[in-house]
């Protein structure tokens, strides 16, 4: 998808061969190389390949088996073995391979990510092609070539008309011969040049350079091969509308080619329409139900619908039909995703440099597991092109700032939230909505960050993360009782054991008239400065609320803890709120019973006049304490 379509990296191979080039011999009739290549088995046709090599020693043979080793090499996906394969043939046989080989090679380092050399071998091919049009030009026109050029003119034109060339000097006639050894050249080279222009395309693409890249656009045709490549830049670049109405174009003009209705599915699979990308996929599949690639969709498209679990039973597949997992490197990749990063130390760090999503997942897995520094390290160098990057870069530099608390990456994730929120292509998606929110989040501007959570609530009602930050933000508006309901339906038993939950769920209780749930929130809690300060909180906030009895039991843990005579006042005050609530009916007696037990034992002098008049009106409203 990167290129044009893989087979044309073969073409002079496969199919008819130019004056001068070097052609592959007649396969005797017992060569099964034909039958491998037909049905794609380049594994069986290089080990054909490297069998013929060993007992050949005619040098032109030679020749030929190195070049169809680098096609079956490419398309197996061994770049460095068909770079190989090509070099060699540039070492020992400079006089007989094709100019090709040196875009061949290209090609192998522009997937080997080596794009300076990829460049470089361009160039050497760009050159060697100049200079093969110069020889021809220079064999064209010598003085002999001039002369009888003349005398065929003037001989075919004597009975007919007056010829081009009659009166014509010698210099007119050489460039008119250059213009058509030329034009005949570039001709007969266009497969070539139009393979070399695509290279160039993506190769610009990769370098960024974006003078480069919209040159090399104008020059692309409508050949299938050339939309093919614009349809994988568009790809490439997140454009994924744009490669979607390319590749379905492509799809109604060549209903043959079901290759296509895998690129079609990728392109849904990225816009988020994953029931249409299995859809469309099912149709390649049902031919080729072995193919790797469209399998890995397949999984990924149920990882998304479903779970990790779903997708592994879809990779199953490719175990029972032989093949082996491990030596894939993108189902390795996946595999790790689709498991919750099982394993992910041992896999993702070696494809980081090969598969992009790598770096991304491996970041990934660094938050979830605290290693905050690691998931920066990882990205401080990344410059970001795609929202995904942008979103972790946020999310990453927002972890490092709270834990550092660094005002400075606080608002450089907030840059990064907004870039993606406000950006025309995902301002009304769900992560383009959820990085507004994160924005306003990090701004405190809590009202704007419920209006964006609450735009796509009804996709997040299992997600923990959002539960949180939708909590919390519920929360700080005043609205308890939502606040309440969405910190609630988180499930993980890590965020529920940290400080920031457990304090702001017990505050939604408190401010909800559940003053016994906070508390046996601290009850539950071992002693640490944490629980100290949760006791403080449900002292303070149930006081505030009127829920007495349960202020004057933290007061009176504070108390004990630390003899505090602002924990006096507060717990005296508590009672007394018990006291006040008895007597205007609103509470039971056994509230202010259970009171007055806190300060019977207290040294405080007051406490004996507080108790006496509590106890003279329980006597006047025949109450029992």
């Amino acid at each position: 998808m990167k290129m044009s379509r893989a087979p044309k990296m073969g073409t002079k191979m496969l199919g008819s061969w130019g004056k001068g080039e070097i052609s592959p011999k007649k396969e005797e009739k017992k060569d099964k190389l034909p039958e491998f290549l037909k049905a794609r088995d380049y594994t069986g046709a290089l080990a054909t390949l490297e069998f013929k090599r060993k007992t050949s020693v005619d040098p032109e043979e030679e020749v030929t088996t190195l070049l169809w080793i680098g096609y079956c090499a490419f398309h197996l996906g061994q770049y460095q073995r068909a770079f190989d394969a090509y070099q060699n043939l540039v070492n020992h046989y400079a006089d007989k391979y094709p100019n090709e080989v040196l875009l061949y090679q290209a090609a192998c380092l522009f997937y080997l990510q080596m794009y300076k050399p990829c460049e470089t071998a361009m160039n050497a091919y760009t050159n060697a092609e100049a200079k093969t049009l110069e020889n021809r030009i220079t064999k064209a026109t010598t003085d002999e070539a001039v002369a009888e050029r003349r005398h065929k003119d003037r001989s075919a034109s004597s009975m007919l008309m007056k010829s081009k060339t009659s009166n014509s000097s010698d210099t007119e006639i050489r460039a008119m011969i250059s213009k058509e050894e030329t034009d005949a050249f570039k001709s007969s080279r266009s497969k070539e040049s139009s393979m070399r222009n695509r290279l160039l395309f993506h190769l610009a693409h990769k370098m960024d350079d974006q003078e480069k890249l919209m040159m090399r656009h104008q020059e692309l045709s409508d050949t299938q091969e050339d939309q093919l490549c614009l349809a994988a830049i568009h790809y490439l670049r997140s454009h994924f509308q744009e490669a979607t109405d390319i590749y379905k174009r492509l799809l109604l003009e060549n209903r043959d080619d079901l290759a296509l209705n895998v690129f079609v599915a990728m392109c849904y699979y990225k816009l988020d329409y994953y029931d249409v990308s299995l859809e469309i996929l099912a149709v390649y599949l049902q031919a080729h139900p072995d193919s790797a690639v469209a399998v890995n969709l397949k999984a990924c498209n149920h990882f998304r619908l479903y779970n990790g679990r779903a997708a592994e039973a879809e990779l199953k597949v490719l175990t029972d039909q032989g093949h082996d997992l491990n030596t894939n490197d993108l189902v390795r990749h996946n595999m790790v995703v689709f498991s919750q990063g099982e394993g992910a130390l041992k896999v993702l760090p070696n494809l980081v440099d090969f598969i992009p999503e790598a770096r991304l997942n491996l970041v990934i897995y660094y938050l979830r597991h605290n290693a905050v520094n690691e998931a920066f390290d990882l990205l401080k160098d990344l410059e970001p092109s795609t929202p995904q990057e942008y979103i972790l870069k946020g999310v990453v530099n927002a972890s490092v700032g709270q834990e550092m608390g660094s005002r400075e990456h606080i608002k450089t994730a907030q840059q990064f939230f907004q870039l993606v929120g406000a950006s025309a292509s995902e301002c009304d998606t769900i992560p383009g909505r959820q990085c507004m929110a994160s924005c306003f989040f990090l701004l405190k501007q809590f009202e704007d960050v419920s209006i964006y959570l609450n735009s796509v609530k009804a996709y997040m009602y299992n997600d923990d993360d959002f539960n949180w930050n939708h909590g919390l933000c519920l929360a700080s508006n005043g609205d308890f009782k939502q606040a309440e309901e969405a910190l609630l339906l988180v499930q993980s038993e890590k965020y529920k054991s940290e400080y920031c939950y457990v304090s702001w769920l017990a505050r939604c209780y408190i401010a909800n008239g559940l003053p016994r749930n906070a508390w046996e929130l601290y009850t539950k809690m071992d002693t640490s400065n944490e629980s100290f300060n949760l006791v403080q909180l449900i002292a303070n906030d149930c006081y505030r609320m009127g829920h007495f009895l349960y202020a004057a039991k933290a007061f009176d843990v504070l108390e004990r803890l630390d003899p505090d005579p602002e924990y006096w006042e507060g717990k005296r005050g508590a009672v007394v709120g018990v006291f006040q609530k008895v007597v205007a009916g609103k509470a039971h007696s056994d509230e202010l019973r259970e009171a007055l037990a806190m300060v019977r034992n207290a040294s405080n002098p007051q406490v004996e006049y507080m108790v006496r008049v509590i106890r003279k009106w329980c006597a006047e409203n025949d109450i029992k304490l």
